[in-house]
């Protein structure tokens, strides 16, 4: 038996833009993707706390430093530039595995900049 576990996620990031015509998926500054160890082309969940949404699709690399979190094609449809986003990311771990699990979870600024990155979540704590 497998699980299927949180692995890792960006915390309220901000949406820089909203491409409608681009072929699909969400760009993602590269150093967010490295700190979260999530790959380029890798499927992820995004919740947008700005009206509930929640939907799927796969990463694309943007330029390291630019924070820039774009949704691309259909997902421009469920959110807008100025929204917070959680972008989420899972794995598959056997119970044992899974018992000692700890999501590496990176909290961002306004500007998409790392605030703090931990190995861990607790309710009621934001970063």
């Amino acid at each position: 038996m497998h699980l299927n576990m949180l692995k890792s996620k960006i915390h309220r990031a901000t949406v820089v833009q909203a491409d409608l015509n681009y072929v699909g998926s969400i760009t993602i500054d590269r150093n967010l993707m490295d700190k979260a160890n999530i790959l380029e082309y890798e499927k992820v969940e995004i919740a947008n706390i700005n009206n509930g949404a929640r939907f799927e699709t796969y990463v694309i690399a943007g330029e390291a430093g630019s924070g820039i979190i774009c949704l691309n094609g259909a997902a421009a449809r469920c959110a807008q530039a100025g929204d917070k986003v959680i972008i989420m990311c899972y794995c598959s771990l056997t119970p044992e595995e899974a018992s000692e699990h700890r999501p590496k979870v990176v909290f961002v600024n306004d500007d998409n900049s790392i605030s703090n990155v931990t190995e861990y979540e607790k309710h009621g704590t934001i970063g």
